[in-house]
């Protein structure tokens, strides 16, 4: 690409972020509190040993009368069950305090659909700061641990449910508009940590969120069907997959993540794998992905088409886990295939790599199918490094969930799949240096599927740089080789 071209697509991408943030510019979103209130005014002892749940909801049931309210928790430790946010309500955890979410079947409302220990619906103007904690005491949900993959209790046993995913999530916010969440912890979910359901616009920035490395399904952002969101300044360390839009029920249009560090034994950013719906004018930018199974991923199963996608400066480290989680360390996985025998397979097409940077022990999948094809992919200034240092197995291309599942195939920079138009421009792949000849195969793909290709400033070559430090470099590796 010319200096002159690719100047001029940072400039679309530099406008593309200003015009997201300023639509939902966290100083905007909240008004100034006229009143606040705290807990423990209203009874609220904080010693984590008694429920403290009606004197918390008291106090927010006061709160809302007011224009804009805060409900504050002074440091100690809150035990609850679920409890409701209003509208005009921040909750205000200080340093020092914890929200603890309750672990029995009672602790929650009858419909799974609101099992939340913290959740606003239908509310307007709301969220949560303070520097607190919100913990949902995940690990009270390990039925048997397991260091590939825990296993959960499940409430479906107790007929409250009818799968096998049946437990709590942490903070959700359904069908609310003026959303903010910031300057907070959240930890230890049991499932989903935080979920934005139907919202407009949303604004979560300076959280942290940490869940059990080796527990499924605790996934650190899920976006459903909302518009005008922000992710900024968020640290993400998770079992499951950390920034994941969703299309359920509705499209989702307008959502920007920028400046996050993220880890996870699953895909770091994973749009779908609910896809009944539009995905369009998504940003990523200026984000760390390490030591992850997976790091950009599409995963289309359910007829919705993605578009207009921009993921710009970002580092990458992908490396493999137990096959019992998705994934086989891809940097980039973008892919579209009928999740089950007569679904309509989704499309995805404008979708932009510029200025990223990977380290990975697997390469690139690009797979479209016969009724979703891939159109008008990007790469532009990429550099991908290909090692191993685990000792898991390689050799396969990972579909789940649905179509092919595993399939063995041999290993390769970059496989393609079902193709209509992809420009490879400044793109170079660094090899480590392996008799075993896993590395023979930069580009594979069949020109009866994959058309109008352009690779321009195309390199394939070894490395001469050493990564024998890639596995002793997280704490979660110990006893895994």
């Amino acid at each position: 690409m010319t200096t002159r071209l690719f100047d001029f697509v940072l400039l679309l991408l530099s406008s593309t972020i200003v015009q997201s943030h300023s639509s939902t510019s966290p100083n905007n979103l909240l008004p100034q509190p006229t009143l606040t209130l705290s807990v423990t005014d209203h009874g609220a002892v904080g010693d984590g040993l008694r429920y403290d749940t009606l004197p918390i909801q008291s106090t927010i049931d006061a709160c809302s009368a007011s224009a804009a309210c805060r409900v504050v928790f002074p440091p100690g430790t809150y035990l609850t069950a679920t409890v409701f946010l209003k509208s005009g309500v921040v909750l205000d955890i200080q340093k020092g305090a914890k929200i603890l979410g309750g672990t029995k079947l009672e602790d929650y409302p009858l419909e799974q659909s609101r099992w939340y220990v913290v959740v606003a619906e239908d509310a307007a103007e709301v969220g949560i700061t303070g520097g607190g904690v919100i913990d949902g005491q995940g690990l009270e949900f390990v039925e048997r641990f397991d260091v590939r993959k825990n296993v959960m209790v499940s409430w479906n046993r107790t007929g409250a449910c009818f799968d096998d995913e049946c437990r709590p999530r942490l903070v959700g916010f359904l069908r609310c508009r003026d959303v903010r969440v910031w300057n907070v912890s959240l930890t230890q979910p049991a499932y989903w940590c935080l979920h934005i359901v139907k919202c407009e616009n949303t604004s979560i920035h300076d959280v942290s969120i940490y869940g059990d490395f080796d527990t499924p399904n605790n996934d650190g952002i899920d976006i459903e069907d909302s518009n005008n969101t922000v992710i900024t300044r968020c640290n993400i360390n998770t079992g499951d997959d950390a920034i994941c839009p969703k299309t359920s029920t509705a499209p989702l249009y307008n959502l920007t993540a920028t400046n996050c560090w993220i880890r996870t034994k699953s895909s770091a950013i994973k749009l779908g794998s609910a896809s009944w719906f539009e995905f369009k004018g998504l940003v990523f930018d200026n984000i760390t992905i390490v030591d992850s199974h997976r790091g950009l991923g599409l995963q289309i199963r359910d007829g919705g088409n993605v578009s207009d996608i921009t993921f710009s400066n970002i580092n990458i480290t992908t490396r493999y886990y137990d096959p019992s989680w998705w994934g086989r360390a891809e940097p980039i996985y973008v892919t579209t295939c009928p999740r089950h025998e007569g679904y309509t397979a989704g499309s995805i097409s404008n979708v932009q790599f510029i200025n990223i940077t990977a380290i990975s022990e697997n390469g690139v999948l690009l797979s479209g199918s016969r009724g979703g094809p891939l159109r008008n992919l990007r790469f532009f200034n990429v550099d991908l490094t290909y090692t191993r240092w685990t000792n898991y197995d390689d050799g396969f291309v990972d579909y789940r969930p649905g179509c092919q599942e595993l399939v063995n195939h041999s290993t390769a920079g970059m496989i393609m799949e079902h193709i209509q138009g992809l420009v490879v421009e400044n793109v170079a792949m660094r090899w480590s240096e392996d008799h075993s000849g896993r590395w023979n195969n930069p580009l594979d793909f069949r020109p009866s599927t994959v058309n109008n290709i352009s690779l321009l400033n195309f390199h394939s070559g070894l490395t001469v740089e050493d990564f024998s430090n890639l596995g002793n470099e997280s704490g979660s590796m110990g006893n895994e080789f």
